[in-house]
């Protein structure tokens, strides 16, 4: 069998062939590795940004030092009878309410009342025409009389044949049928009188009467209409507005402590206005529910309000507080003193040489301005109200007074070089950044900038021209 040689070209197509695999994959293998110097390059530099930095990233010159005290503001605990109130959501309602209608039927002859008026108990608030009703009552008393002259006959008849009885002259029966005709016309007479009583009331009812006093609403029907009792809309609607109502409700876990609090006596409310702050109005519950609605699980109450200044509205909704009782003597101090952390409630207390130590504290109440202390404090003790962004259980504090609070930037500030001429953008681009402060086992992490601040005040950066390294100031 014979073989034919390969000739030359293709031996050389061959080799081209070959070469240019292995370039195209050197130049794979050359940008994979380029892309992964670059990846690790970023990943070492993100690694490194977001490590802490002992000296707040300035170099040292314009971070703030560990070893330089906190400042601070800080408070005495103090003694006070403290009210306990109960929270709760309601509406307004009127005392009294009233649908004025007619009793008769007839022409509105004339409306005596304005819109949005306040009436007394008594006044005329309108006329139905009278002519019929009138003139019904005086056929009343034409009948009444008209039987009362058939009674005084009907005597004079009967003494005669009372008369003639006793003398034996006439029949004794005739008499005694003649005195019950007597009786018969004074029952009848009684009876006119009635029909004149019913007359002189139904005349009575085409003067529409305020039932109460209160405060009229808009008008339902209009003069020169004809108007009947069995009309569903009346006339107008009476509100006694002074005093005044409010039903609202409160969670059924407080039943109990309600009800205990109203054995011992009146107990006081409150209503807020629409700033949900300032107290509008005061009064004293009235009524508790038989009952929780199943609905909601809430028990409604009432309380009553002089609502003197008619600042109190029906249909309005409101926030009240219920006074159910008075902490005496109680420990109390700002609600900024007292923080949060993992293990529960604590404050920074100061003591010997100003050494700030985080003590656990129980909170039986508090407010947007006080908390009450039931245990962990004392009177002697000096708590810290503000500057917490940078402090932690052991450090040095300085503490400022109230004119020197620290307080919260409102706006970035501007950028300047320091006096030496150093610190460029590299140390001036952290300055006023606030980094959020977390806590471990009721202690904040150490080695943060002195710049930032915390939910209560912030200690802003040094200004320019400040000395680098020194203590911070607080803004005004």
């Amino acid at each position: 069998m014979l073989f034919k040689p390969e000739s030359e070209e293709g031996a050389k197509t061959v080799e081209v062939r070959k070469a240019g695999f292995w370039s195209r994959v050197l130049k794979r293998m050359v940008s994979l590795a380029v892309t992964l110097v670059i990846l690790g390059g970023l990943a070492y530099i993100g690694w490194y940004a977001f490590q802490p930095k002992p000296n707040g990233g300035g170099g040292g010159r314009g971070g703030a030092r560990l070893d330089l005290p906190v400042p601070v503001l800080a408070a005495t605990p103090r003694t006070q009878d403290v009210p306990v109130y109960l929270d709760g959501v309601g509406s307004v309602r009127a005392l009294n309410n009233v649908l004025v209608r007619a009793q008769v039927d007839g022409k509105l002859i004339s409306v005596n009342f304005t819109e949005g008026q306040d009436v007394k108990k008594g006044d005329v608030l309108g006329e139905i025409d009278p002519v019929i009703y009138q003139a019904q009552y005086d056929q009343a008393v034409a009948k009444k009389a008209q039987d009362e002259a058939q009674l005084a006959n009907q005597k004079l008849d009967l003494a005669r044949y009372q008369q003639l009885a006793a003398s034996n002259a006439g029949s004794k029966q005739q008499a005694d049928t003649q005195r019950a005709l007597v009786a018969q016309q004074e029952a009848l007479v009684k009876a006119d009188q009635a029909a004149i009583d019913n007359a002189q009331a139904t005349l009575g009812y085409t003067k529409i009467i305020a039932p109460l006093s209160g405060r009229a609403g808009l008008r339902q029907v209009d003069q020169g209409n004809i108007i009947k009792a069995s009309d569903a809309t009346g006339l107008v609607i009476i509100t006694q507005l002074q005093p005044i109502a409010v039903q609202f409700s409160l969670p059924q876990q407080q039943i109990v402590r309600v009800n205990a609090a109203a054995a011992k006596g009146a107990l006081a409310v409150d209503v807020f206005g629409n700033d949900g702050v300032t107290v509008v109005d005061t009064g004293t519950l009235k009524g508790i529910d038989n009952q929780v609605d199943p609905t909601t699980g809430t028990l409604k109450l009432k309380a009553e309000f002089p609502n003197a200044k008619f600042q109190l509205w029906p249909g309005q909704f409101v926030n009240v507080r219920l006074k159910v009782e008075t902490l005496d003597k109680a420990i109390v101090v700002p609600t900024s003193a007292v923080q949060r952390g993992p293990a529960g409630t604590f404050s920074y207390v100061i003591g010997p040489g100003d050494i700030a130590t985080a003590k656990p504290v129980v909170v039986t109440q508090q407010n947007e301005h006080d908390a009450v202390i039931a245990s962990g404090l004392s009177t002697s003790d000096r708590v810290v109200t503000t500057g917490f962004a940078n402090l932690s259980d052991g450090a040095k504090v300085l503490i400022g007074t109230d004119d020197r609070a620290p307080t919260a930037d409102l706006a970035p500030r501007k950028r300047s070089r320091s006096p030496d001429g150093k610190g460029g953008q590299g140390g001036q681009a952290k300055e006023g950044q606030a980094k959020e402060g977390q806590a471990k086992d009721g202690e904040h992490r150490g080695g943060r900038e002195r710049g930032e601040g915390d939910q209560k005040g912030q200690t802003g950066p040094a200004p320019a021209g400040q000395q680098s390294g020194g203590p911070a100031k607080s803004q005004p």
